[in-house]
């Protein structure tokens, strides 16, 4: 492949370190480094501020404003007005002044520069040394957290030691709504009301188009017990200290944040109070003993979620990374919550959730936080009227899932991804059905999980259609492959939503049999009609799919007739090829961006065989330009399964280091979430061989030559177990939950409180 890696950070297991000051590398940095814990996030910025380039990014879980100008094409089903996640309340802002000099790392000389972010504890440090304009050297310790389960809660701290004599330092730290959004060009927050209530100094600020609220209430404690005073400017409050700092006497201060945020109306004063309130009680709390909690906190994901390798230093710090972003990303705290393309940690995609939330996120969830993914399904549920709203724009049936959102509407502006793409509405079936064989959850197949599968059987049989010579399938679809638009008998459309036909008739007549109240319900509730279903029987009975004679199956009609484009001549440095080659020149050709017929034949990986998978990699790999974050990741699962050793361990590289090496060169708009959970998907699904799409779970281990051994854990029907795999042996180890069975190298195993070990299958 023609990307390679950009490495730069310290190879470090449980770290993730820079060493010296590279301002041209602060905005991938503050990528890096972003926090999150799925409330609320924040980039890696310098919050004393910065001149050089930067993006100064604070965002909260849908908290969203709509574009400024409607699209002003006006056909029926191409949105008007867009929606993003707003970059909201900085309140990590702080003023320093040094003797009279603001300190800039962009215009002063900086040693001894190192910043860290440890996986353990959540916690990012940041220090260096500058000597002032009066030629004395000054030493600066940031350090900054967010609280895990108070998830309000940010906390910051600041130390300043000098050796000199009669350093004046002026510290103000505060709050501030003035950011601008930067990919729009302007600030989109009003304030509505600010002061200061005892030990507390707060500010509230408001949308100004979707009206959503956030209060942003400080304490601040010093260790000289100095006071301050209250500074106000627009959409601005803060608190200064006017220091003196003499040799070898350091200024400490640290402030306590407590940031709330109403998604739906609510009176200013309520929402005030409420702020108040909550940052009384958090004065309660220690900054050292929350600092604690926090370590316990960690320590208590890493027990359960860890992927140790050894032998291989740069994927153990990629995997961790990955895990540690997955974790700060999201983890079920909250039903209206998603997990957006950039999670918490940039602009780029608005901060939208699109299909691979369901395709590609929820398999670390599946596995390791069932209520989390149950909650990623009931943000779905919870936004179905906004999907059938969207079905009857493109004058189809039942509900259609957008490609982009936050709030349910469709977010992108894009005709061909927003009319063409159904990736979202057969996912989120795909996820039902996959949180189903994990669960055993009923309550929620019959109940949610059967209303959202009929209303996208009623779209996809809507939107589809039959040939004159009677094949069922999509004209004018844009699959997972974004380089061919409007085409026709797309594979993967076509195979989910045969899947989709078939699961949803299944649940129907299972809930005929063992629930029949529920399914007169179905008919009452939702006009279910014999007929439809039948429609539906017929649509998946009748749909086609193109398969050469060697098995291979054709991405979509006429694919096979593209003129091919060697992709390895591709410079590098037209990459990302979005932002250097004209938008209709990427669809003359047979290059792919993502897996498309691979795609699928990983979700439902035990429909195919052996052969049919082989020959299908051999065919689309080498055309696959890998400009999608999930692309790598899922050709590296198949090429495990198949056998294809070092290609499996040359995609695994780029999926878990993808943003610690910046392999797409734009680490700086944020971090690729897909990336992040498919590269956890590499060991469990890759490597661990791990397939959930059928009746029991199967493992069948590989391991790459030059690991010594890898252990992974994974949770299934509410046991905890543990698989190590080495160069000659596999052993499975239940750690906690009731006896389970499993499927390891196509042997039935059940699993108690012994250690279960044979010679793994080469």
């Amino acid at each position: 492949m023609a990307k390679v890696a950009d490495l730069y950070y310290q190879l470090d297991p449980w770290k993730i370190a820079e060493k010296g000051f590279d301002k041209n590398r602060s905005e991938v940095s503050e990528a890096i480094f972003a926090l999150g814990n799925e409330y609320m996030g924040v980039r890696g910025y310098f919050e004393e501020g910065f001149s050089g380039a930067t993006l100064l990014g604070s965002y909260f879980n849908g908290i969203y404003e709509n574009s400024p100008e409607e699209n002003r094409v006006q056909y029926k089903g191409i949105v008007k007005r867009s929606h993003f996640m707003v970059n909201a309340v900085d309140w990590l802002k702080t003023e320093i002044i040094i003797d009279g000099q603001r300190l800039d790392l962009n215009r002063v000389a900086v040693r001894d520069y190192y910043r860290e972010l440890d996986l353990r504890s959540g916690i990012l440090t940041r220090s260096f040394q500058i000597t002032t304009g009066t030629d004395k050297e000054v030493f600066f310790k940031f350090e900054r957290f967010l609280d895990m389960e108070q998830a309000q809660w940010g906390y910051q701290k600041i130390s300043v030691c000098t050796k000199a004599e009669n350093v004046e330092l002026e510290l103000t730290l505060g709050a501030d709504f003035n950011s601008e959004h930067v990919s729009q060009g302007q600030n989109f927050w009003r304030e509505i009301k600010k002061d200061t209530v005892g030990e507390t100094t707060g500010i509230l600020g408001e949308t100004l188009t979707t009206k959503q609220k956030v209060f942003s209430g400080f304490y601040l404690k010093n260790n000289q017990s100095l006071s301050s005073e209250v500074v106000t400017r627009d959409k601005f409050i803060g608190r200064k200290f006017n220091v003196k700092l003499s040799r070898d006497n350091c200024f400490e201060v640290e402030k306590h944040v407590n940031n709330i945020v109403s998604k739906t109306p609510i009176a200013t004063e309520k929402l005030w109070q409420k702020g108040i309130r909550d940052s009384q009680r958090q004065q309660q709390i220690s900054y050292e003993q929350t600092k604690i909690n926090q370590k316990v906190y960690w320590k208590k994901v890493w027990e359960k979620y860890d992927i140790t390798i050894n032998g291989d230093e740069l994927n153990q710090q990629g995997i961790r990374f990955c895990i540690f972003q997955l974790q700060q990303t999201y983890h079920g705290q909250n039903k209206t919550n998603n997990i957006g393309a950039k999670g918490l940690t940039g602009e780029s995609y608005g901060g939208l959730a699109f299909w691979d939330t369901e395709t590609c996120c929820l398999p670390f969830y599946l596995l390791n936080n069932l209520d989390a993914a149950k909650n990623l399904l009931e943000f779905r549920y919870e936004t179905l009227s906004q999907a059938r709203l969207r079905a009857t724009e493109l004058d189809c049936k039942g509900a259609c899932y957008p490609i982009a959102t936050l709030n349910g509407h469709e977010a992108s502006d894009l005709w061909q991804h927003a009319s063409l793409q159904f990736q979202p509405s057969t996912g989120v079936a795909y996820g039902i059905f996959h949180y189903m064989n994990l669960s055993d959850d009923t309550e929620f197949l019959y109940g949610h999980g059967i209303e959202m599968l009929i209303e996208i059987c009623r779209f996809l049989a809507s939107r589809g259609d039959f040939s004159p010579t009677g094949e069922f399938g999509f004209f004018g679809v844009m699959g997972p492959d974004e380089f061919q638009m409007m085409v026709n008998h797309n594979g993967y459309t076509n195979y989910m939503a045969k899947k989709t036909f078939e699961y949803t008739l299944q649940t129907l007549s299972e809930i005929a049999r063992v629930k029949p109240e529920r399914k007169i319900e179905l008919i009452s509730e939702l006009q279910l009609t014999q007929e439809e279903q039948e429609l539906w029987k017929l649509c998946a009975d009748k749909t086609l799919m193109l398969i050469r004679e060697d098995g291979v199956i054709e991405q979509h009609d006429g694919f096979f007739k593209l003129p091919h484009l060697d992709i390895q001549e591709i410079p590098i440095e037209d990459f990302p090829l979005y932002h250097h080659w004209s938008y209709d020149r990427i669809y003359r050709n047979d290059m792919i961006k993502q897996p498309d017929v691979l795609m699928f034949q990983f979700l439902y990986n035990q429909d195919f065989s052996f052969e049919s998978k082989k020959v299908n990699y051999e065919f689309y790999e080498p055309k696959t330009i890998h400009e999608s974050s999930l692309s790598p990741s899922i050709h590296s699962i198949l090429a495990a399964e198949l056998g294809k050793n070092e290609a499996a361990y040359e995609f695994f590289g780029f999926a878990t280091r993808m943003d610690l090496d910046n392999y797409n060169r734009n680490t700086r708009e944020g971090l690729h979430t897909t990336s992040i959970a498919a590269a956890w998907m590499n060991i469990v699904y890759g490597f661990g061989g791990v397939r959930t799409d059928g009746p029991i779970l199967q493992l069948n281990p590989t391991i790459p030559e030059n690991w010594h051994d890898y252990e992974f854990k994974f949770t299934y029907k509410n046991a905890l177990i543990a698989v190590k795999v080495s160069q000659k042996f596999v052993s499975l180890t239940k750690i906690t939950g009731p006896d389970i069975t499993i499927s390891l190298y196509d042997k039935a195993v059940t699993l108690n409180d012994e250690v279960y070990e044979i010679k793994r299958n080469y």
